[in-house]
C-alpha cells in the first residue's frame, strides 16, 4: 500500500548535515520526492543517497539562494505540497503564498523552539518573520507537544487548528547498516564516552567538559570524544587545555558517519541546554544501551531506560555521568518499541493524512491571519 502523500516537494536552507536537514532528505528519499537545497555548503554537507532527486541552487550566500528559489518555485506553484523548515525559509514561503505567488499547500516544520532559545534582536527577527509568513501557512508540524505550546503561546494569531504534533522519524535499518560501518581509527582499542553535535552554546559541551573533568581522576583510561564542528571550537579548546584535560578530551570535528562511535562507546551523552527534539539520542539509543540525556526538550522525560536530567548542571552531569557507566536494569523491548513507533514510515502515513486534509480546508482572508474551514476538526492536534 502506498502511503506517500502524492505531488511533494521539500525545500531546505542548505544540506548542513543536522537534524532537520537529515529528517527533510529521509522523507524525501522514502517518498521518491525531490528535494530543492537553497545553499550547497561545501563542508559538514550531507551524505545523500543517490536516490535522492537533489538540486542545489548556489554554492554562494544564503541570500542569494532565497533569490535563486523564486525561480525554482516556479515549477511548484500549484498542485503541490510544499514542506519546508527552518523559521526564516518557512516564513519566506509563508509570505509569497500570502501575496498569491504560491497556490500549492504549505507544510511547514519547526526545527526548534525559537522564542525560548533565542532573546533580543534575535527573537525580534523570528517574531517579525513569523507574523510576515506563518499567516498562510496550511500546517505547522512541531516535534513536541511542548513545542507546540510554546509556538501558540508565542503566536496569538496561529489557529491551534493548524499546529499538530509529529515525533521525528528514525531510519533504523539506516542507522544499524551504519553502525557496523568501517572507521578510520580502532574504536575497539580506547575507552570513551561520546557527544555530538554542533559546538555552539545551546549543546552544553562546555559543561560535558566540566563534569568530565571532575570524573577523569577516577577513571584514568578514559576519554571524551565530541563528534561536531562549530563556531565555539577555540572557547571549548581553551577549556580543555584550562581543565588539564588535553590528552583526555578530543573534539574530532565533523563526522559523517558517527554511529559506529556511539555503538562502541562505554556511554553516550546529550549534554544540551535546549533543543527542539534531539535527533542524535534517537540514534544513540538504536545502537547503545548506555544513553543519558538532559531534559532539554519536551518528550524526553517520557524516553525509556535512560538516564535523564535537568540540563546545565555540571554536579549532575557528572553524577549521571558515573552512574551511567554502572551496570543497569536496560529494558532492550522498550526501547525497541519506542524507536519503532517513530519510523519513516509512520511518519509518511500521518504526514498523508493532513495532506489529504488540507483539500478540506477554505482560507478566507490570508492578510487578516484569519481561517476559516470547512471542517474545522480535519486539523485539531489528536
Amino acid at each position: 500500500m502506498d502511503i506517500a502523500p502524492k505531488n511533494l516537494v521539500f525545500i531546505s536552507m542548505t544540506n548542513y548535515a543536522g537534524g532537520a536537514e537529515n529528517i527533510l532528505a529521509m522523507l524525501a528519499k522514502i517518498t521518491s520526492s525531490p528535494i530543492i537545497f537553497q545553499k550547497k555548503v561545501r563542508a559538514s554537507g550531507l551524505v545523500l543517497s543517490p536516490e535522492i532527486d537533489a538540486k542545489f541552487l548556489t554554492t554562494k550566500s544564503l541570500l542569494w539562494g532565497f533569490i535563486l528559489l523564486l525561480k525554482s518555485l516556479i515549477k511548484y506553484r500549484t498542485g503541490y505540497t510544499i514542506v519546508s523548515t527552518h523559521p526564516y525559509l518557512n516564513a519566506f514561503l509563508g509570505l509569497l503564498k500570502r501575496v498569491g505567488f504560491i497556490k500549492s499547500s504549505l507544510i511547514v516544520r519547526e526545527c526548534t523552539s525559537v522564542f525560548t532559545r533565542f532573546t533580543g534582536l534575535k527573537k525580534l527577527s523570528y517574531q517579525i518573520a513569523y507574523k510576515l509568513g506563518y499567516p498562510a501557512v496550511n500546517l505547522i508540524i512541531c516535534q513536541t507537544d511542548a513545542m507546540r505550546r510554546q509556538l501558540l503561546e508565542s503566536n496569538d494569531f496561529i489557529n491551534s487548528n493548524r499546529a499538530v504534533v509529529i515525533p521525528n522519524p528514525i531510519d533504523l535499518k539506516s542507522v544499524f547498516k551504519r553502525a557496523d560501518a568501517d572507521v578510520t581509527e580502532d574504536l575497539d582499542e580506547v575507552e570513551y564516552i561520546c557527544s555530538a553535535g554542533r559546538l555552539i552554546s545551546e549543546k552544553g559541551f562546555d559543561i560535558l567538559i566540566k563534569a568530565f573533568a571532575e570524573m577523569a581522576p577516577l577513571n584514568p583510561a578514559l576519554k571524551l570524544f565530541i563528534l561536531g564542528e562549530g563556531k565555539e571550537r577555540q572557547y571549548l579548546e581553551d577549556l580543555i587545555a584550562e581543565l588539564n584535560l588535553i590528552n583526555r578530551v578530543e573534539l574530532k570535528g565533523h563526522i559523517k558517519n558517527p554511529v559506529p562511535y556511539f555503538k562502541k562507546a562505554k556511554l553516550c551523552v546529550v549534554s544540551s541546554i535546549k533543543e527542539g527534539f534531539p535527533n542524535v539520542l534517537l540514534e544513540m539509543m538504536a545502537v547503545n544501551p548506555h544513553v543519558v540525556s538532559t531534559l532539554c526538550a519536551g518528550g524526553i522525560k517520557d524516553i525509556p531506560s535512560i538516564i535523564k536530567l535537568q540540563p546545565g548542571d555540571v554536579e549532575a552531569l557528572t553524577e549521571a555521568m558515573e552512574s551511567g557507566l554502572e551496570p543497569r536494569i536496560y529494558v532492550a523491548e522498550s526501547v525497541s518499541e519506542y524507536l519503532n513507533n517513530r519510523s519513516p514510515d509512520a511518519f509518511v502515513a500521518t504526514l498523508s493524512k493532513y495532506t489529504e486534509m488540507l483539500h478540506e480546508v477554505k482560507i478566507v482572508n490570508m492578510f487578516t491571519g484569519k481561517f476559516y474551514y470547512l471542517r474545522s476538526s480535519a486539523l485539531s492536534n489528536q
